[in-house]
């Protein structure tokens, strides 16, 4: 029953570093335990770390394991003065905020270090983590500076080079009537084979920018959340570029770097992993598989399974194409070459090569004096198959901090969570079940507990007679448990029609439900994963950021439900 049920949402510890707004009626925590769409990985991550330890480079809630990586980040030799030449051209092309190019100028500095996170470049600015991690990372590097008393710089990687179009070309929004409308791009020529920074949006963005906003409900923020979306998703954009300018003109002023990993103007710094890769193909490979029987014998599952035959690059000649070992051959697409034949084109030509996602990190980490990466869940479950795989490359493994999770909501559907207790993970199934209980719970006690004993009376007295009536004729004790399950029958009936009256009663409640259903879980999935940023823009304005600057604590294992 909901009226007995414990309170769902706790106060977090006294300790910890949002101890000051706990009980802030503005959000809510939740034991991100508690969700059954969260792999244990990340509870144990969270509190219980020790047993996992061995796969990551540090306890990110340590203040010595960040001193420690960061003196190991700033003794490794990089070519930081290319680095930033690269991302000035980059921020001048997309006119970057002041801010942005500020910090990115840091990176100078031997002693500065970073804090990056990314995500592929998704069709008008992505889901909604993907702001979610770009705070998580702003606010951990002004943690950083803190800490470690230097310069910290927080890097958003923009996936650039990924191919796979159907994962970005997609936005979904509530419309008025808070139903989900999904958007969703045309394919340019090459998509599914060119990387995505090669694809230019045509005429057509035009039209699906205008069902966009159709579909959103009109606000004060209305105008400007789509004059800033059509001056990034514009025709003739590249789908990347787009999507680092949307981001940008977001989050440079709180000097977030934005950088597109696609910059052929860096890929000389990266010569020396791609031709290592080649040099020992496979091994990047045999050392995850390696950590992959690690993780499973910590009970978790491996996020990544690599093929023996892998090589943790593509080949980009025109279309992006993986790379296979056939042999002592390698093989691109019907293509066969020599190991040293195509370690020789990595280091003349390094422009043609791209990492796939195991080798992405180094890749990263390479370029980047990165202390910590912000990762996702899935991020977070390979990057901790990868730990001898930097040694192996001679790379500085970062620590690794789940990004901040949440559910934003308005206050209507905060006042229903609160006021009936509903947990959050109740509203994700796409029936009535919970509704049912919620309003099974709302029935006056006095008619609860009469159906309740008349039940129980009815099943004692019932009990009796199928006891003795054996004794009269055997053979009627079927009839008597029929009699039974009839009268049990009938009497759920009564139940469900006192019910049916309650929901006629309560049709406000049902609106409420179904209303911080559709907020919270659009199409049955985890908001953030759903809905884009641009539909809480389009509610909030650019207040949101602000907001969300507040109201996000970087506590591990909490989820917050967040009240804008």
């Amino acid at each position: 029953m909901f009226r007995n049920a414990l309170r769902e949402y706790e106060p977090v510890s006294a300790d910890s570093s949002s101890a000051a707004a706990a009980d802030s009626a503005s959000r809510l925590a939740v034991d991100v335990r508690r969700f059954p769409w969260v792999r244990p990985l990340a509870g144990d991550y969270a509190f219980n770390f020790p047993t996992i330890a061995p796969l990551y480079a540090g306890d990110p809630t340590s203040p010595g394991s960040w001193r420690d990586v960061a003196e190991r980040v700033q003794s490794h030799t990089r070519d930081r003065g290319r680095l930033v030449d690269s991302l000035a051209a980059q921020q001048t092309q997309r006119s970057a905020p002041p801010a942005s190019r500020e910090a990115a100028g840091k990176l100078l500095d031997p002693q500065t270090v970073a804090v990056v996170t990314g995500q592929q470049a998704g069709a008008f600015g992505g889901p909604s983590f993907t702001i979610l991690k770009a705070i998580t990372a702003l606010q951990l590097a002004r943690r950083a500076e803190s800490t470690l008393g230097v310069n910290a710089v927080a890097v958003f990687w923009v996936d650039a080079e990924d191919h796979d179009w159907d994962e970005v070309a997609s936005c979904t929004v509530l419309d008025a009537q808070f139903q989900p409308r999904t958007i969703t791009l045309p394919p340019p020529e090459g998509a599914g084979e060119l990387p995505v920074a090669a694809l230019r949006l045509g005429d057509p963005v035009t039209n699906r920018l205008d069902e966009l906003e159709a579909a959103l409900a009109r606000t004060d923020f209305t105008q400007w959340t789509m004059e800033n979306l059509r001056a990034a998703y514009r025709p003739g954009a590249g789908m990347a570029e787009a999507f680092a300018h949307w981001l940008e003109s977001l989050l440079g002023e709180h000097g977030l770097v934005v950088f597109d990993s696609s910059d052929a103007a860096v890929k000389p710094l990266l010569a020396g992993v791609f031709t290592r890769e080649l040099t020992s193909p496979g091994q990047t490979a045999t050392l995850a598989a390696k950590a992959a029987d690690a993780f499973s014998a910590l009970g978790h599952t491996p996020q990544v399974q690599p093929q023996p035959d892998s090589v943790s690059l593509f080949h980009i000649d025109g279309r992006r194409t993986p790379i296979r070992r056939q042999g002592d051959r390698l093989v691109v697409g019907e293509e066969s070459y020599s190991t040293s034949a195509l370690a020789e084109e990595a280091a003349a030509r390094p422009q043609r090569f791209s990492p796939n996602v195991l080798l992405r990190p180094i890749v990263q980490d390479t370029l980047f004096p990165t202390v910590c990466y912000v990762a996702g869940p899935s991020e977070l479950a390979y990057l901790g198959q990868l730990r001898e795989v930097y040694d192996h490359f001679g790379v500085p493994m970062p620590l690794v901090y789940p990004r901040a999770t949440a559910t934003l909501v308005d206050s209507a559907t905060h006042r229903f969570l609160t006021r009936y207790n509903v947990s959050l993970e109740e509203l994700q199934p796409q029936d009535e079940a919970a509704l049912n209980r919620l309003l099974q719970a709302q029935l006056p006690e006095t008619v609860e507990r009469a159906i309740a004993e008349a039940e129980q009376a009815m099943e004692r007295a019932m009990q009796q007679v199928i006891e003795v009536i054996p004794a009269v004729d055997p053979t009627l004790a079927g009839a008597a448990r029929t009699t039974l399950g009839k009268l049990q029958h009938e009497l759920r009936g009564l139940n469900g029609k006192v019910i049916h009256a309650v929901k006629k009663r309560n049709e406000t409640l049902r609106r409420q439900f179904t209303r911080a259903q559709a907020q919270t879980f659009p199409h049955g999935h985890p908001q953030e994963r759903t809905l884009g940023v641009v539909f809480f823009l389009n509610l909030y304005g650019p207040a949101l950021i602000d907001r969300l600057f507040q109201e996000l604590p970087l506590d591990l294992g909490r989820h917050w439900v967040v009240t804008i």
